[in-house]
């Protein structure tokens, strides 16, 4: 007997078995026939385990056209690229999202390096139990860090530990747009969603649509377009004068306690230089108690920053275009746009 081979549909061993005239309640076979359904073509490459589900139970794969399109592809390597060059001192490499980021092992990594803290997991975990276990403080971690007052997240153990990849691809485009990551999410990135789910002995599938980016100023929460915006596309070349000016500007008051900036983004990204600065500008000591002036952790340098922000708001200025995680991750662009508003301000002081 020859096994059914036709194009988009599932090679299994069920498939080859002779037919004994009486209803089918094999579950792969159930599976295979729900997903080759005409809503759900071409989807050859679907595990035959993704269909063994309980009763009322369902579960989801990325349809394989979408896995095709040239902005997911895109969207999949730079989240891998990123991953790499972030973890590149740990030597750890990551080629497939979904099986290398399941057990919780990289992710903790990942997240310890983004947020600089360490996270109290065992390092190897080999057993199921152990994995989710692992999982679930890391998710948590990863839920304090992102504050997402309310809004549900699109991942769970559950998901993350299936090796969902839209789950996957949700968390890490999260993560580098909170953490502000050095990398460009492709716009407008939607996948189509097979569900399937069994109800009454039988898999039911359909399709839904899932986004998971939207524009550039949505990913990032950018406000609208001003001078940097125009300075950085369009006059690259007057960069270095406008840097140049600011950094005499705040030498001029950081002198005074002994202090000099030479960079930028990199020595106001702590806080510190912005808290201190503000007190000599307004004249003012600020008590030490307020900000940390060694600062060795994300969440302190982030405090600063925002310690210095309420300052300016004190001080009569506009709200910063920019986040304090903005500064800590050392964007050039939100530096500069805090700077040029004390600038605008205080130039006049002597």
């Amino acid at each position: 007997m020859a096994c059914d081979s036709s194009p988009g549909r599932l090679a299994t061993k069920e498939s080859c078995r002779p037919s004994l005239g009486v209803p089918v309640s094999d579950l792969q076979e159930e599976g295979k026939n729900a997903i080759n359904s005409p809503m759900s073509p071409a989807l050859a490459d679907v595990h035959p385990g993704d269909t063994l589900l309980e009763e009322n139970e369902e579960r989801t794969m990325i349809d394989p056209t979408s896995k095709e399109d040239p902005k997911f592809k895109e969207l999949v390597k730079v989240l891998i690229d990123w991953i790499n060059d972030v973890l590149v001192e740990e030597r750890i490499i990551v080629k497939q999202l979904e099986e290398d980021l399941y057990d919780g092992q990289v992710l903790q990594k990942l997240l310890e390096k983004l947020a600089d803290r360490k996270l109290n997991v065992a390092e190897v975990t080999q057993s199921e139990i152990g994995q989710k276990q692992k999982l679930q403080t890391v998710l948590e971690a990863v839920r304090d860090v992102l504050r997402p007052h309310g809004r549900a997240l699109q991942w769970n153990v559950d998901s993350i530990h299936g090796k969902n990849l839209v789950a996957i691809l949700h968390l890490l485009v999260s993560l580098a747009v909170h953490f502000r990551a050095p990398i460009r999410l492709p716009e407008n990135v939607s996948v189509q969603v097979v569900v399937v789910r069994k109800r009454e002995g039988l898999l039911h599938s359909s399709h839904i649509t899932e986004e998971l980016t939207t524009t550039t100023e949505m990913i990032m929460g950018r406000f609208e377009r001003d001078a940097f915006d125009t300075l950085f596309d369009h006059a690259p070349d007057k960069l270095s004068v406008v840097k140049k000016s600011l950094i005499t500007f705040v030498n001029k008051h950081l002198n005074k306690l002994n202090l000099e900036v030479t960079e930028l983004e990199t020595q106001f990204a702590d806080g510190v230089y912005l808290v201190l600065l503000m007190g000599l500008l307004e004249d003012y000591f600020v008590p030490l108690h307020n900000f940390y002036l060694t600062p060795d952790s994300f969440d302190q340098k982030v405090h600063n920053v925002a310690f210095a922000f309420e300052l300016m708001l004190d001080g009569g200025l506009k709200k910063p275009k920019a986040r304090p995680e903005d500064v800590v991750n050392l964007d050039l662009k939100s530096t500069l746009r805090v700077l040029y508003n004390l600038f605008t301000k205080y130039k006049h002081l002597e």
